[in-house]
C-alpha cells in the first residue's frame, strides 16, 4: 500500500518554473515506479512523466519533453517534477501516481493516486 500527497502547485506566469513534490508513505515505496499525470479543465487526464524505482529510467510525454524533469529521492520517499518554461497550456491539476512494475503512460496501470495539486499558468 502506498499513500501519495502532492504539494508545490500554485499560480505562476508564462515562462516561470515550478517544482512539484509528492511525498509517499508505505514500506514498499522503493519498489514502485512513480509518475505524474495532469488534467486540464474539460479534458481527460493525461500522462506527463514517470521514473523507475531506482531513478535510472525516465519517460516523458512529448508535450513536456525538454521542459519537465522527474526525479525521486528514495531516502526522503519523495518524487519531484521540475517544470520549466511553463505556458498556459500546462495549466491543470497535477496528480502523482504509483505503479508496481514497468514504465509507461497507461493510466489504468497505476494503482495508487494522490489528490492532486493545482498549477495555473497565466499569460
Amino acid at each position: 500500500q502506498v499513500q501519495l500527497v502532492e504539494s508545490g502547485g500554485g499560480l505562476v506566469q508564462t515562462g516561470d518554473s515550478l517544482r512539484l513534490s509528492c511525498a509517499a508513505s508505505g514500506r514498499r515505496f522503493v519498489h514502485y515506479a512513480l509518475g505524474w499525470f495532469r488534467q486540464a479543465p474539460g479534458k481527460e487526464r493525461e500522462f506527463v512523466a514517470v521514473v523507475s524505482w531506482s531513478g535510472a529510467s525516465t519517460f516523458y510525454a512529448d508535450a513536456v519533453k525538454g521542459r519537465f524533469t522527474i526525479t525521486r529521492d528514495n531516502a526522503k520517499n519523495t518524487v519531484y517534477l521540475q517544470m520549466n518554461s511553463l505556458s498556459p497550456e500546462d495549466t491543470a491539476v497535477y496528480y502523482c501516481a504509483a505503479r508496481e512494475a514497468g514504465l509507461g503512460p497507461v493510466m489504468k496501470e497505476y494503482g495508487y493516486w494522490g489528490q492532486g495539486t493545482q498549477v495555473t499558468v497565466s499569460s
